[in-house]
């Protein structure tokens, strides 16, 4: 008789249970459901990164979040600044991480944006930029905005961008990048000389440079180039433009007046009065000079016309004698003579009661 409950030998192989599956042996539907990777971690700080290494300006425009929040979004902030030129997908991370715990503000999206686009998603950059200029109302990244409709081949688009902007109310470097992106956008659409005259601006001058200019002077010269004129002379521009750069900062402005600063000794005879002032010359202080306090105050003479002072009669007279003070009766005040093993202290006049009839206890 067979026996009910026996295993059957495949069974009996392995272990009852949930085992190991491979694609083989699932079903056809769970093979073609994916799994949901886990929400990727932000990237990590280094303990020496601080919130003190963001710059103050943009630290100030994280009060609106809690402190220890505050304190990581700057962190991460900061990574971006150290990172954003040798590893931009990196600085890409620390933006992202900023991002999720301070979405809202405009200083997030504008660097999200800016990292994007050194990464090549101009798609995102266009879209964090342009949340970052409705936030704050600020064209400063416009360039970044054309440069990027240029990424995404749409020089069209790039150009309606700047529609309705008065570029003159714009700094410097702003209008300078954002002629350089101009210019880049009439190339694409085959415009040389279209391209030539956006990057005629006041700032397109040989006598005054800008940081922006050595990049200035090139383009001018590649779009001459385009349009068949020789552009030698604005690159041998952008060579000497680059070395005064180097040697002088980073802006390079026309000296109004020159400053010489004064030495030690020079500083001090401007200080010195001169003969024809008529300021009497005071002496200097001497610590040969003592003040003569009496009692712990100051002992002051009296100026003319001023009276005087004089104790009146009926007031007592103080003579300290052996740190003590001599009590002198007043009028009208009994002097008692101490007896032997009384104390020395003359006796106080008793106190009338509150119906004027003499020292109470009296005449009972």
């Amino acid at each position: 008789m067979e026996q009910r409950g026996k295993r059957s030998k495949p069974h009996e192989e392995g272990p009852i249970g949930r085992g190991e599956r491979t694609d083989k042996e699932r079903p056809e539907w769970q093979t073609r459901v994916h799994r949901v990777k886990s929400e990727e971690k932000s990237p990590l700080i280094p303990s020496a990164v601080t919130s003190e290494d963001l710059d103050f300006s943009v630290r100030v425009q994280l009060k609106t979040l809690t402190a220890e929040n505050a304190e990581m979004v700057a962190r991460h902030l900061a990574m971006v600044s150290l990172l954003i030129d040798d590893d931009p997908k990196l600085a890409h991370k620390h933006a992202l991480a900023a991002s999720k715990r301070a979405g809202r503000l405009a200083v997030v999206h504008e660097t999200v944006g800016i990292t994007a686009y050194a990464s090549q998603d101009y798609a995102l950059a266009i879209r964090e930029l342009l949340t970052h200029r409705r936030l704050s109302g600020s064209h400063d990244q416009l360039p970044l905005i054309v440069d990027s409709e240029r990424g995404l081949g749409r020089p069209e688009r790039a150009l309606e961008a700047v529609v309705g902007i008065d570029r003159s109310k714009l700094s410097t470097g702003v209008r300078i990048n954002l002629a350089i992106a101009l210019s880049g956008a009439r190339l694409d659409l085959g415009q040389a000389t279209l391209a030539v005259q956006e990057l005629e601006i006041p700032e397109l001058n040989p006598t005054r440079v800008f940081e922006q200019s050595p990049l200035l002077f090139r383009s001018y010269a590649e779009s001459l180039r385009e349009t068949g004129a020789d552009g030698d002379k604005w690159d041998e521009l952008a060579l000497r433009a680059e070395k005064a750069l180097s040697e002088q900062g980073e802006e390079v402005f026309e000296l109004f007046e020159e400053i010489s600063i004064p030495t030690s000794e020079e500083f001090e005879r401007t200080l010195k009065p001169s003969g024809d002032s008529k300021r009497p010359d005071r002496k200097p202080y001497s610590s040969d000079r003592k003040p003569t306090p009496r009692d712990g105050e100051r002992k002051s003479t009296p100026r003319d016309g001023e009276r005087k002072y004089t104790p009146r009669d009926g007031e007592r007279k103080y003579t300290p004698r052996d740190g003590e003070r001599k009590s002198t009766p007043r009028d009208g005040e009994r002097k008692s003579t101490p007896r032997d093993g009384s104390s020395s202290r003359p006796d106080r006049p008793k106190r009338p009661d509150s119906k004027g009839r003499g020292p109470r206890g009296a005449g009972r």
